[in-house]
C-alpha cells in the first residue's frame, strides 16, 4: 500500500476544506446580474423594453454585512432601470428594530426615473411591522396594499403591492377591482404562493421572492427545501395554475441555513415585451 506523504495529505485536506467551505464562504457572496425577457399580456406597446430592476430577500444581518447591501444598491442604480421594485425580507433578525434602522438608509439610496416601489416580507414583520412600515413611507417607496399608475408615452400600466401572505395578507381584489379590466396589471408580492390564493381579478405578472431559489440546487435532483406550497415556484418565470405569470428571484441573502450551492444570489433585470399570443 502506497504511503501517504504529509504533503499529499495536506493537499487532500485543503481540497476537502475548499469544497466544504465553498457554499458557506464563496458562492453566497458572488452576486450575479441576470436579465430575463418576459412577455406580458395586455402590456401597451409603449412599454416594450421597459426595464424593471428587482431586489429581494437581502436579509441584512448575520453573514450579510451592510457593505454587501451597499454594493448591491450601487449596482442596481447603475443598471439603467425604468423602475426598481423590492419584494421584502430586508432584515434577518426577529423582534428588533436595530437592523431595520441600519439597512433602510441604504435602501433609500435606490433611484429610478419612474420610481422605486417596495413591499414587506415575513421577516420584516417578524422584526417589527410598525418600524418597517415607517421606513416604507419615509423613503416614499411604499406600495403595501396600494397601487400606482405608471405612464409612458401616453400609455400606462398598473403596479400593485400585496401584503405578505403569511403575516399581512388581504384579498388582492380590494386593490385590483379599482383598475379598468383592459389595463395591464403587475403585482409585487413577497411570497409567490400569493398567485394561487383567493382573488378573482386578472393579474398579468406577479414579481416575487421568498424562496431564495432554494439556496441549494443539486444537479439532477433539484432544490430539497422550498418554503412554499407550490413546489414549482423555485426561481425564474413560472405560470400559476390560474394562468398568471410569476417571476421568482433567487434574492441576495439566506434563511434557514447560511449556504448557497449552484444558486447564486442575483439582481434581476426584467425586460418587458408585449405578449402577442
Amino acid at each position: 500500500m502506497k504511503k501517504i506523504t504529509r504533503r499529499h495529505f495536506l493537499k487532500i485536506a485543503c481540497s476537502f476544506s475548499l469544497a466544504a467551505g465553498y457554499p458557506l464562504f464563496f458562492e453566497r457572496y458572488i452576486v450575479l446580474t441576470n436579465t430575463y425577457q418576459i412577455s406580458v399580456p395586455n402590456l401597451p406597446n409603449a412599454f416594450s423594453g421597459f426595464r424593471i430592476v428587482h431586489l429581494t430577500d437581502l436579509h441584512y444581518g448575520f453573514l450579510v454585512p451592510l457593505t454587501l447591501i451597499q454594493h448591491v444598491i450601487n449596482r442596481a442604480n447603475k443598471l439603467k432601470p425604468d423602475i426598481i421594485v423590492c419584494t421584502g425580507d430586508y432584515v434577518h433578525k426577529k423582534n428588533t428594530t436595530t437592523q431595520i434602522d441600519q439597512v433602510w438608509p441604504v435602501l433609500s439610496q435606490l433611484t429610478a426615473p419612474s420610481g422605486v416601489y417596495s413591499v414587506l416580507g415575513n421577516h420584516d414583520h417578524w422584526a417589527d411591522t410598525a418600524r418597517s412600515d415607517y421606513w416604507l413611507k419615509r423613503t416614499h417607496q411604499d406600495l403595501r396594499h396600494k397601487a400606482v399608475r405608471i405612464e409612458r408615452a401616453g400609455q400606462h400600466i398598473w403596479l400593485a403591492g400585496a401584503g405578505d401572505l403569511w403575516e399581512d395578507h388581504k384579498n388582492l381584489d380590494i386593490i385590483l377591482d379599482k383598475m379598468p379590466d383592459s389595463d395591464c396589471r403587475i403585482v409585487l408580492a413577497h411570497n409567490p404562493d400569493t398567485a394561487d390564493n383567493e382573488y378573482s381579478s386578472r393579474i398579468d405578472l406577479m414579481i416575487s421572492g421568498h424562496t431564495h431559489g432554494g439556496q441549494i440546487d443539486i444537479p439532477f435532483i433539484g432544490t430539497p427545501v422550498l418554503p412554499v406550497r407550490n413546489k414549482e415556484y423555485s426561481s425564474g418565470v413560472k405560470r400559476s395554475p390560474r394562468g398568471c405569470k410569476v417571476f421568482i428571484s433567487k434574492g441576495i441573502g439566506w434563511a434557514i441555513y447560511p449556504v448557497r450551492f449552484n444558486c447564486f444570489p442575483e439582481i434581476a433585470v426584467l425586460e418587458l415585451i408585449p405578449d402577442t399570443v
